[in-house]
């Protein structure tokens, strides 16, 4: 069958797509490689909550039930991902791997181990956390060091005894940090200065104070958009700060070689630790995507504001597509309306 737009991706990037397609009464498929919806979100670490609350974590046309200042936990996320899918009736074609993407005759050949899809359009809503990355020198442990990316941890219990040093200083890191410390020696890794918010200011979300400064309309094309997307991501909510300031974790800079089973920092300080949890991001792999001119030398997508050169195939849920939110729940819809409104503007 051929359809009017395949979607690659079935989490919230490629279900907030589904819903503009719907409105719009495309024919249309999302294809997704989770048993079910919702599972990247289920499969993360189980204390993982939102740095945003409920009122700041919904996709459009749906309210996330609840308590809009509270901060939801992944299942809630998960589940509320799922209830989406299932309120729009949106076509999902699940347990699906894509093998690769090219174009014969003028349409689109999705191949995937359920077989073949062709589609006129193909919206690539893989998001931005794709493959673990893991610095090159962490093979210079032994077996005697357990190492875990952060797409992999779940709890304490799955650490061994002993002491443990977190690298990266994202917000998963710093969740995670935090609740490490309860029970062992706390070692974080980052590469540069963090800068903490706090969640909540004069009983509104910071997010609300952004809106109201305008900072979450801001753009990659503005003067305070380019600045922002330049900045490592602040850490939302003061637990960290305290915890080091406290001594409950234990600040170190960047990691840079192992010897010996000890870790060295940039500032030639070492530790050796028990445990090592990489906070350290992902990468993308767009390997599949066998089109010509799509990417640049660091095989990064080629874009405006999802919009490629190739006629028909578009990206969304990229980090700072657009705005600050373009990779995250609360951001995400503006950019599929947008690539909504590109597509009827073609017809």
């Amino acid at each position: 069958m051929n359809y009017d737009v395949i979607v690659i991706g079935a989490g919230q990037a490629g279900l907030a797509m589904g819903y503009y397609l719907k409105k719009a009464k495309h024919s249309f498929l999302i294809i997704g490689k989770e048993e079910n919806v919702g599972d990247v979100w289920r499969k993360r670490y189980d204390s993982l909550v939102l740095f945003t609350p409920r009122s700041y974590s919904t996709l459009p046309g749906c309210y996330f039930e609840g308590d809009q200042d509270v901060y939801p936990t992944k299942y809630e996320v998960a589940d509320y991902l799922a209830s989406y899918a299932e309120k729009f009736s949106l076509p999902l074609q699940l347990n699906t791997n894509v093998y690769s993407l090219h174009k014969e005759d003028n349409r689109f050949v999705v191949k995937t181990n359920q077989g073949d899809f062709l589609s006129d359009n193909v919206v690539v809503a893989t998001g931005p956390f794709q493959v673990p990355f893991i610095p090159e020198f962490s093979h210079q442990f032994s077996n005697e060091v357990f190492q875990v990316h952060s797409s992999g941890y779940r709890s304490p219990e799955q650490l061994k005894s002993g002491s443990v040093l977190i690298v990266g200083g994202g917000n998963s890191g710093a969740q995670i940090a935090v609740e490490l410390s309860k029970t062992k020696e706390v070692y974080l890794s980052v590469g540069h200065k963090m800068k903490f918010f706090p969640q909540v200011i004069g009983n509104k979300s910071i997010f609300w104070w952004f809106q109201k400064l305008g900072l979450l309309q801001s753009h990659v094309n503005t003067t305070i958009g380019r600045f922002l997307s330049r900045q490592p991501d602040p850490i939302f909510g003061l637990e960290l700060k305290k915890a080091i300031i406290e001594k409950k974790v234990i600040l170190k800079s960047r990691s840079v070689s192992v010897e010996n089973d000890k870790i060295m920092f940039e500032d030639v300080s070492r530790v050796m630790v028990d445990n090592v949890v990489w906070a350290t991001g992902f990468k993308s792999d767009f390997s599949w995507i066998q089109i010509e001119g799509l990417f640049d030398y660091d095989r990064k997508p080629i874009h405006q504001r999802g919009v490629t050169k190739v006629k028909g195939l578009y990206f969304l849920g990229l980090p700072w597509q657009y705005r600050r939110g373009s990779g995250l729940l609360y951001g995400v819809g503006n950019d599929a309306e947008y690539l909504m409104n590109h597509m009827n503007s073609l017809q």
